[in-house]
């Protein structure tokens, strides 16, 4: 994936009163990490929302901040779902010579031909991995091929993962990450027969007495 580069600027407003910054077309963020002091940035709104876009929990961004460069990955990313606008970004500093505990998105691609063919559902277990690696090595997503199950009863497990040696898995490997299994069972339809309720046939009168 090519370099993403975003351009920021120190700020000093804070508080409630970022709420000017957004209607100048600003970000607000803040920057930190295990060494650093946090640093509030503000960024540009159209530039971080086009750079920001697609990126995972892992993916490496380098901030332009004062003449620095400041290598860091996305921890929080506050959205206006209304608007579907940006409001407030985290970002943590790293260092590439030391190793970093993150989650890695699962992703699922493909359609399985027990889903196609059998009527069977696929019932997903966990959505994120995490590893151990250092930040340059950090896996964006993991990706499963749902095409390669086959039959009710096939899965995908943590442990069918193939990573490099530069990778390690921290999550149990027995997890499930996605399984074919047969669809709910579907209640018969009632029929004109089933739905006529029995008529009750009252029987005649007592003869009378002579």
């Amino acid at each position: 994936m090519s370099k993403i580069v975003i351009n920021a600027e120190s700020r000093s407003i804070v508080g409630k009163q970022v709420r000017q910054l957004r209607r100048a077309g600003l970000v607000p963020a803040v920057i930190y990490g295990h060494k650093i002091q946090p640093q509030p940035i503000s960024l540009n709104f159209r530039e971080a929302s086009k750079r920001l876009e697609g990126l995972t929990a892992t993916s490496l961004i380098e901030i332009q901040l004062d003449g620095k460069t400041h290598t860091v990955i996305v921890r929080e990313k506050q959205m206006n779902y209304i608007r579907a606008e940006i409001i407030h970004v985290d970002f943590q500093e790293v260092s590439l010579t030391e190793k970093l505990r993150a989650y890695v998105e699962v992703v699922l691609e493909g359609t399985s031909p027990a889903v196609k063919d059998l009527d069977a559902v696929l019932v997903t277990g966990i959505s994120e991995i995490e590893v151990e690696a250092f930040p340059q090595d950090l896996p964006e997503k993991f990706v499963f091929d749902v095409s390669k199950l086959l039959g009710i009863g096939d899965a995908f497990h943590v442990k069918d993962i193939v990573v490099p040696s530069t990778v390690e898995i921290l999550s149990n490997l027995d997890e499930m990450v996605v399984l074919v299994t047969t669809g709910a069972p579907v209640e018969e339809e009632e029929t004109a027969e089933d739905t006529i309720e029995p008529e009750i046939i009252e029987k005649g009168k007592k003869e009378e007495e002579e």
